[in-house]
């Protein structure tokens, strides 16, 4: 695994007034050196981290040389959020969850841009929860990202993610076995009856009473538990519902107008947690006052994790838009031999 590094913040202001004394905020890079290749950030979603390309890389498909997001012309950048435990000091969990926004994390993210003296960048990736910070990262500098793409996400929670969240919160502050029974509710979201019925059609495993879906749903959960924090978990889940770039600001359109960069809003077909039709609705809303707002859907039959599932069909989606840069790259090369 490629080293982590520690920016370390003072003094943040969370949004709802109350002051954090001292923040670290953890991160990788990947590819070239800042300032000499356009900047790329990756935001990570619920349970993952700043690990995206390399060994035990969570987006290997994507990220790396001669891959969509080539290392060999992009910076990658990729933060932890603050309290997701990927640093594995207990000191630096954090326990009064609900303290913390999207909006707080996005102000993060961007403090620790400026520390690398990044004032703006190519693109702002991420999916699910990443996806919902990347949104929030363009209202907060909508000059400063070329190209947002939020992948399985929204702009804002809506009535059933926030219906989710709590029965998630519910589970983790009352189960005795928290973690891995919030694994088992969260993966059926993250999937489709579709997608389950056609992988285990009602087998038994090893020829036990014990149903296949049945011990792929505990793995899961003792996966999870072995390898994420429960204080983590808390944070990660609370901050969906706090989705909302509107809040105590304009209403939707004025602000995304307001974004001067690209917009690719990707959807998944199946998606049962963040639902085609809102991303359908926003680009429709977004298409009369903005001419750079762009819809891809990722069709397939798994649900929200086809994100992470279907990476010829989301490669065909960003191809063109990296693949762009690269050429430009090229082009400037050339003419400067």
């Amino acid at each position: 695994m490629k080293k982590l590094e520690k920016i370390d913040l003072f003094n943040f202001d969370l949004e709802n007034g109350k002051q954090r004394p001292y923040l670290p905020l953890f991160y990788q890079t990947f590819g070239q050196p800042i300032g000499l290749a356009p900047v790329v950030i990756v935001n990570h979603a619920l349970t993952g981290n700043s690990n995206v390309t390399g060994e035990n890389g969570w987006w290997n498909d994507l990220i790396g040389t001669d891959k969509i997001i080539d290392t060999h012309y992009f910076t990658v950048i990729a933060f932890n959020i603050p309290g997701n435990g990927y640093d594995d000091n207990f000191g630096n969990l954090i326990s009064n969850y609900k303290d913390f926004t999207i909006r707080d994390v996005a102000r993060i993210f961007w403090e620790g841009l400026s520390f690398l003296k990044i004032k703006d960048v190519f693109a702002v990736i991420g999916g699910s929860l990443g996806g919902a910070i990347a949104w929030e990262m363009s209202v907060l500098k909508p000059n400063a990202v070329q190209n947002l793409i939020p992948i399985a996400t929204d702009w804002k929670a809506t009535d059933w993610v926030i219906a989710n969240v709590l029965i998630q919160d519910q589970i983790l502050n009352n189960s005795d076995d928290p973690i891995a029974d919030a694994r088992l509710h969260a993966m059926l979201l993250y999937r489709t009856p579709q997608s389950i019925n056609q992988r285990f059609q009602r087998n038994k495993f090893n020829g036990s009473s014990v149903f296949q879906i049945e011990n792929w749903l505990a793995n899961h959960g003792i996966k999870l538990k072995n390898r994420f924090r429960l204080s983590a978990y808390k944070l990660m889940n609370h901050l969906l519902k706090t989705n909302d770039i509107t809040r105590d600001r304009n209403d939707f359109l004025l602000i995304a107008k307001e974004i001067q960069g690209n917009i690719h809003v990707v959807a998944v077909e199946t998606d049962y947690f963040f639902i085609p039709d809102e991303n359908r609705e926003t680009v429709e809303t977004l298409k009369p006052i903005k001419e750079n707002v762009f819809y891809h859907e990722i069709n397939s039959i798994h649900g929200h994790d086809a994100f992470l599932i279907e990476y010829e069909q989301l490669a065909q989606i960003l191809g063109p838009i990296f693949n762009k840069q690269k050429q430009q790259k090229l082009c400037q090369c050339l003419e400067s031999i």
